[in-house]
């Protein structure tokens, strides 16, 4: 099997998170903040700082700040 690039896949149509990504893009647009867990918890996305490097790759202006959880757990928490 031949290597694969980060952000390949394996089928040749499809290309790794961009459903996820138009998701991700469309929260932030809508002014709200997101962590990794409600990413998870509103669409699944398992990896959202993959997610977030996609769109900063792609010219969005990302920004990422600390975020303590009622646990006291350091989380990122991303916005525009």
């Amino acid at each position: 099997m031949d290597f694969v690039e980060p952000a390949q896949t394996h089928h040749p149509v499809r290309s790794i998170g961009n459903k996820q990504n138009a998701k991700i893009l469309a929260h932030l647009n809508e002014g709200r903040s997101i962590t990794s867990l409600e990413a998870l918890n509103l669409y699944g996305c398992f990896r959202l700082a993959s997610r977030i490097h996609d769109l900063r790759k792609a010219g969005v202006d990302v920004k990422v700040g600390e975020h303590i959880t009622d646990g006291g757990k350091k989380v990122a928490r991303y916005y525009l």
